[in-house]
C-alpha cells in the first residue's frame, strides 16, 4: 500500500507538470519577460511567501543573485522572509500582516518586480505586500494555485498570474518550483544565448 501511494504520488506530481506545461507556458514566459525587464533596467527582485512558498521564495533568490545553471553577472533579487529579525520585529511592534509590506515599501522602486507566492492565494500578508507594491508602481508576479484567491482579483493589467490549477498544496508547490526554474533559465537565456555550445562542450570527449 504504501508503495502504492509513494508510485501515485510521482505520477500525480507527473500529470500536473504535463498539464501545465501546455496551459501555462504562456504566462510563464510573460513573467520571464517582465522579470528580464526589471533587472535589465536596473530594478531588483523582491520575493516572499509563507512557509514553504518562503522558502521557495529564498531558493528562487539565491539562484538569481548566485547563479540557476551557468556563470552570469549578479542579478538582484532579496528573500523578505529571510530576516528573522525584521519579521519579529515589525509582527511585534506594528502587526503580523504588515510584515513584508513595510519591506516594499521601504525597498520596492517603480520598476522592480514583487514575486509573490501562494498556493491559497489568501494570506493577509501576501495581500498587504502586492498593496503595497502597487503603490510603489512595481510589477506583481503572482504564483498561486486553485483559481488564485483575492490575490489574483488584486492584480492589475501589468501584472502576472501564474496559478496553477490544482488544490492540493504539496502540487502546486511543486509546480511554483518548476516556473521559478522556467524563469531563471528564461533570463539566463536572455542575457547568455541560448547554451548549447555549453552542452556541447560538456559533451565532447577530453
Amino acid at each position: 500500500m504504501l508503495l502504492q501511494r509513494i508510485q501515485q504520488q510521482f505520477i500525480d506530481s507527473a500529470d500536473l507538470k504535463y498539464q501545465c506545461a501546455q496551459s501555462l507556458a504562456q504566462v510563464v514566459e510573460a513573467a520571464t519577460t517582465a522579470v528580464l525587464v526589471s533587472v535589465t533596467g536596473g530594478g531588483k527582485v523582491l520575493t516572499c511567501g509563507n512557509g514553504a512558498s518562503a522558502a521557495s521564495a529564498q531558493h528562487f533568490a539565491a539562484s538569481f543573485m548566485g547563479r540557476y545553471d551557468r556563470e552570469r553577472p549578479e542579478l538582484a533579487a532579496f528573500s523578505l522572509s529571510a530576516d528573522a529579525a525584521v519579521l519579529t520585529g515589525i509582527a511585534n511592534d506594528f502587526d503580523a500582516r504588515a510584515v513584508y509590506a513595510r519591506q516594499v515599501r521601504a525597498l520596492g522602486q517603480a520598476g522592480d518586480v514583487l514575486l509573490v507566492l501562494s498556493t491559497s492565494g489568501n494570506s493577509g500578508n501576501l495581500l498587504a505586500a502586492v498593496e503595497a507594491a502597487h503603490e510603489r508602481d512595481m510589477t506583481v508576479l503572482a504564483l498561486t494555485g486553485g483559481r488564485g484567491g483575492r490575490l489574483a482579483q488584486m492584480l492589475r493589467d501589468t501584472d502576472v498570474l501564474v496559478c496553477v490549477p490544482h488544490d492540493v498544496p504539496a502540487r502546486i508547490l511543486e509546480v511554483h518550483h518548476i516556473v521559478l526554474h522556467c524563469i531563471c533559465d528564461g533570463v539566463d537565456a536572455q542575457l547568455l544565448g541560448l547554451p548549447d555550445a555549453v552542452i556541447n562542450e560538456q559533451e565532447t570527449p577530453v
